[in-house]
């Protein structure tokens, strides 16, 4: 390595100072409590969307699964599904309504 003036060695001091202080003004960002606050509160919302998003997808499926029972390709009910799901709706809600109807 050849020889370096006093200049060149105070430079290089200078500049390698500056790297130090941009480091650690670098690291004083990351470990500060709003910044680590903020990257957890991300990370959250980021897991309850998610969860959101499959919840969605699941009843998505679900409701498809019984719209394709009760309904036909082309729209139209099918009666023979629809009939007595009704009459079994109309039969519980009946049944709730008067137990509710004895409580009081």
């Amino acid at each position: 390595m050849p020889d370096r003036t006093p200049a060149q060695i105070e430079a290089d001091i200078v500049r390698r100072r500056e790297q130090l202080a941009a480091t650690l003004d670098e690291i004083a960002v990351r470990v500060h409590p709003k910044t680590i606050a903020d990257g957890a509160r991300a990370r959250a919302a980021a897991a309850v969307d998610r969860t959101a998003g499959r919840a969605y997808l699941a009843a998505n499926r679900a409701v498809g699964s019984v719209r394709d029972q009760l309904v036909t390709e082309d729209g139209a009910p099918r009666l023979a599904r629809v009939v007595p799901l009704a009459l079994v709706t109309v039969a519980v809600a009946g049944l709730y309504l008067s137990s509710r109807r004895r409580h009081r």
